[in-house]
């Protein structure tokens, strides 16, 4: 945001010096990039962080000086003077898009004289780099950079019908700014219309059929709220951004429309003369006020770590803009000004009051007690996801949220929809392959397709030896003007085999939560091999997928050796966890272990064995493990196979009898029969 100086002394008494005023301005979080000087002005380029939409004016710079230097403040109350003849006469609005224009006020003013604006006005905005038009519209562009909200300034005559309509625009509706290119517009952004056609694009420009030019007589003054994501979607597809867009799409202050509209009035009545009909149209819901937050004095010192006199505090609150509703010894309690969304909380009032006290006042080695804030499960879960891959040998990757088609295609288990295209493509990557690929344009659905490239690059410099996972979001479509499911995954790729990377997945469960059963149902895609792939299910729920990477997903990536993947859902992963440390009491008591070889059908999997010996063994099953698979048709026939497994048992309170193990055996015995037709090996 460039102020001008002399402008600034309009507000407040610039009695300090260049260096003083931007050093404190810095300080307190208004960071001086630049100042050069115009003519007998000087232009000063503040950097505006997004929270701070109050300072993308000239008045709410103003008031952080008058706050930080302790003087007054002075903002001009515009009073314009009109005649008895109503404006409700001539024009009517219409919000028939709430959900994009929040509040629409206008006001008419007649017989003005379109001329070249003063040049004490000209000066304050060339100062700013802002280009001359002529009166009317300058002074739309002043008040915009002198309190932050946009207005647009309608030759009344061409708005046919009188009428205002703020609506959506239709399916390819075509619509010329003022730029005099013709724009073709998406169903979801906001246009300004009369009667038959679009007259301006909500928020962000204005329309070369309604223009102010030379012939212009009457002139219709709009001050709008606009929806942020709305402008932005806008702005950024039409690649149409302008000084308005900028502010809206950062938020303005919806209760100032009404001295923003009386403001340009007022001084388009000084400038190019007219009269301003009675009354103005206001439509729309006004904002509510804010809640009130309380500061709890004592906290000052605790947060800040120095003693600020009470008797700053409230003053200072005070000339932020925010209402002081009680005091007392022990707190304050204050109203935040509409202009200041941000503040919300005490810690909020807090670093008010500490920056404008000054944050440079703070020594260095401050005593401030620190206490571990609350991590949420999220965070907790991908700390563990972590600690446990890495462990076994993993190494976290990142990878870059935009991939090209052929690997979009190629694994999407997530969602059938296309996926989103980005209107920036991703370049300076992969340009070994960019004829091959096409352009990387396409938000990643899945995390697999990513990690194998990482996988092929390594291949490619010899580094073989690469086990990898990563925790990222993928972008889901839910609908056309809709923001994306934006869900969280993990993904594994191993140079080990299906059973080396689904025995480290088992591991990372059992630390999530010991208590979770795993279970493995069929598979099938084209990037897995289905011999070697398996959907992984908690309950009812899909967990994830893992499998083999087939022959066709190999050559597609690149890779020479063979590789095994794995996608999880991490949302169902926290859903289960429990992260609070327990006691499990060791039994000291000795295991006995029996090994068992059972004559299965080739359909039966592993999967569905272990969990029925789970079943039969019951409490005294300690662990079921997995030894090999051996086939001989001549021995067992035709489509059998032989699954051998051990299985230990173990109680906590005596020593096992034989009779006990032999019970447990007989009865895993029995309902492996019964649910898959196994014969125990004799």
């Amino acid at each position: 945001m460039i102020v001008s100086w002399n402008w600034l002394a309009e507000y407040v008494d610039l009695k300090m010096s260049h260096d003083d005023l931007v050093d404190r301005l810095t300080m307190s979080g208004l960071n001086h990039e630049s100042t050069e000087p115009v003519g007998s002005d000087r232009a000063i380029d503040l950097e505006v962080t997004s929270n701070r939409t109050d300072c993308l004016g000239h008045i709410g710079v103003a008031r952080e000086i008058s706050a930080l230097f302790d003087i007054p403040l002075n903002i001009p109350e515009p009073l314009p003077q009109s005649k008895s003849d109503s404006i409700e006469k001539y024009c009517s609005v219409e919000i028939t898009s709430p959900e994009t224009c929040g509040r629409y006020v206008a006001r008419l003013i007649k017989g003005v004289k379109i001329a070249p604006s003063p040049v004490w006005m000209q000066q304050r905005l060339q100062t700013l780099g802002i280009g001359i038009v002529n009166n009317v519209v300058d002074a739309t562009n002043y008040v915009m950079f002198e309190c932050g909200q946009p207005l647009h300034a309608f030759d009344f005559a061409k708005i046919n019908g009188g009428k205002i309509n703020v609506r959506n625009a239709l399916a390819d509706e075509e619509f010329r700014a003022i730029d005099h290119r013709t724009y073709q517009l998406d169903d979801g952004m906001c246009v300004i219309a009369d009667a038959l056609v679009p007259v301006a694009l909500g928020g962000v420009m204005g329309g070369a059929d309604s223009e102010v030019s030379d012939a212009t007589t009457d002139v219709l003054i709009e001050a709008a709220y606009f929806d942020q994501l709305a402008i932005r979607i806008a702005a950024r597809k039409l690649k149409l951004h302008s000084p308005s867009s900028f502010r809206f799409e950062r938020d303005v202050d919806a209760a100032n429309l009404d001295w923003a509209s009386r403001r340009v009035c007022d001084l388009i009545l000084q400038i190019a003369g007219g009269e301003l009909l009675d009354g103005c149209i206001d439509v729309g819901q006004k904002p509510s006020k804010p809640e009130p937050v309380t500061l709890r004095l004592g906290q000052l010192e605790r947060l800040l770590g120095i003693e600020i006199p009470t008797d700053f505090v409230a003053p200072t609150l005070y000339k932020l803009g925010l209402e002081i509703q009680s005091s007392n010894a022990d707190s304050i309690t204050a109203i935040p000004p509409s202009w200041r969304k941000d503040l919300t909380r005490e810690v909020d009032l807090i670093e008010e009051v500490g920056r404008i006290y000054g944050f440079d006042k703070i020594p260095d080695n401050v005593n401030v007690p620190m206490a571990a804030s609350y991590r949420p499960t999220a965070d907790r879960v991908i700390d563990k996801v972590r600690r446990v891959l890495t462990a076994a040998g993993f190494d976290e990757a990142v990878t870059p949220s935009l991939v090209p088609k052929p690997w979009s295609d190629a694994f999407s288990p997530w969602t059938p929809s296309p996926p989103l295209i980005s209107s920036q493509p991703m370049l300076g990557v992969l340009e070994e392959y960019s004829q091959n690929i096409g352009a990387v344009n396409l938000l990643r659905r899945s995390l697999v397709p990513s990690l194998m490239e990482v996988r092929r690059i390594n291949e490619y410099r010899s580094n073989s030896d690469v086990n990898l996972f990563e925790t990222a979001k993928v972008y889901l479509p839910v609908g056309e003007s809709q923001i994306p499911d934006q869900p969280a995954k993990l993904a594994v790729i191993s140079g080990r085999d299906f059973y080396a990377v689904k025995g480290a997945i088992e591991t990372l469960f059992h630390h999530i939560n010991p208590a979770v059963t795993l279970a493995i149902a069929e598979c099938e895609h084209e990037l897995l091999d289905n011999s070697q792939s398996a959907e992984l299910r908690i309950g009812e729920q899909v967990l994830g997928w893992i499998g083999a990477a087939s022959r066709s997903a190999k050559k597609l990536f690149g890779l020479r050796s063979d590789v095994t993947v794995a996608e999880l859902d991490l949302a169902l992963l926290e859903h289960c966890a429990v992260l609070t440390p327990r006691h499990v009491n060791q039994s000291s008591f000795p295991p006995v272990t029996r090994d068992f070889n059972f004559i299965v059908e080739n359909g039966v999997r592993w999967a569905e064995l272990e969990s029925t010996v789970r079943s039969a063994a019951g409490p005294l099953l300690e662990s079921v493990q997995y030894r090999e698979t051996f086939r001989d048709e001549t021995r067992d026939g035709p489509n059998r196979k032989r699954l051998l497994l051990s299985v230990v048992l173990r109680s906590a309170d005596a020593t096992l009898t034989g009779q006990q193990a032999e019970e447990v055996c007989n009865s895993i015995i029995s309902q492996c029969a019964s649910k898959h037709e196994a014969s125990l090996v004799g």
